[in-house]
Formats: C-alpha cells, sequence, structure tokens
C-alpha cells in the first residue's frame, strides 16, 4: 500500500515537471526579439540628466539605443568610441541612449563616474527584455518612424568609418523622406 502511494507521488512530481520542462521551452521559442526592420516597444525612459525619451515620440532624430553593464568587458571597451560618436552626431539628428542593465546601482555610478560617457545614460532593469537582449552590449540603431534600422549584438568602434558612413546615409535618407 505504501509502494502504491509513493509510485503515485513520484507520477505525479514528473508529470509536474515535465509541464514546467514543456513550459520553459514553449517561453523560450516564442520570446520577443527585436530585429531590423522590426517596429521598437512603446517606452519611456528617465535618462540620468533628467531628460525623457520615449518611443514612438522621439521628435524626428535618429535613436542609437545601446544596452550595456558595469561588468561587462566589451562594454567598458566601446564606451570611448561611443562617447566621441555622440559628440560628432550631436547636432546632425542622432541621440545616444546608454541603457544599462546593472542590477547593483553603486557598481552602475562608478562606472559612470570612472568613465564618464558623454552619452544619455539610464539605469533600467526590464527594458532589454521587451528587446530580446540579454547579451551586452547589444545596439539598436532606430529611425525617426520607430523601425530598427539595424542591430549590433557586439562591441564596436563608433568611430569607424563604416559606421559613420552609414549613419550618415541613414540620415540622408530620414532628410530625404521629409521632403
Amino acid at each position: 500500500m505504501q509502494s502504491v502511494k509513493i509510485d503515485r507521488l513520484l507520477r505525479a512530481a514528473i508529470c509536474v515537471l515535465v509541464a514546467a520542462f514543456v513550459y520553459v521551452v514553449y517561453a523560450g521559442i516564442h520570446q520577443t526579439v527585436i530585429a531590423a526592420g522590426d517596429s521598437v516597444p512603446s517606452f519611456t525612459i528617465h535618462a540620468d540628466n533628467g531628460r525623457t525619451v520615449s518611443f514612438p515620440n522621439f521628435g524626428g532624430k535618429i535613436l542609437v539605443l545601446n544596452f550595456w553593464a558595469s561588468w561587462c568587458p566589451p562594454c567598458v571597451q566601446e564606451t570611448p568610441s561611443l562617447s566621441r560618436f555622440t559628440q560628432d552626431f550631436a547636432d546632425k539628428g542622432v541621440v545616444v541612449l546608454g541603457v544599462s542593465v546593472d542590477k547593483d546601482p553603486q557598481a552602475y555610478q562608478n562606472f559612470l563616474k570612472k568613465y564618464q560617457p558623454a552619452f544619455l545614460t539610464a539605469r533600467e532593469l526590464n527594458l532589454h527584455e521587451d528587446f530580446g537582449t540579454f547579451m551586452y552590449p547589444e545596439t539598436y540603431i532606430i529611425g525617426a518612424n520607430g523601425k530598427v534600422l539595424k542591430k549590433i549584438a557586439e562591441a564596436v568602434d563608433w568611430n569607424d568609418p563604416a559606421i559613420i558612413r552609414y549613419i550618415g546615409s541613414e540620415l540622408e535618407n530620414q532628410n530625404n523622406s521629409r521632403t
């Protein structure tokens, strides 16, 4: 009699585990991953300087949305070139927003103090999930129409001539579509 109860409990436990496994696999397959050509999910984020950045009402500029973390060596490596890029394109219709996924607010503040990024920064723990981003750095170049123009899933040198040409051509395309 005791062995029958144990057998039933084991069967029930196995059923629960199988159901949980199926759910995890299903959720993993159906997770949203934003790619080039996709519309950006609506969001509002408050940058550290007090500026509010939101989509879909962004004001006709190209947004370079960079997800990063202080503990990510490639993120640290790309910060200086992203700062220079920000300064070079600030008056040309491009805004750079770096969104940190740091859970530790002190690590985030230490990073800002040490590297002094020239771009807008914010610490936000959930927005990256809406984009399907879980590896860092990951950058989305977003057009004024709210569509992802390009997704970059690695650190880049933002002063690379190919990047500069790409952004320049997107700015030109955007300006031509207004006229």
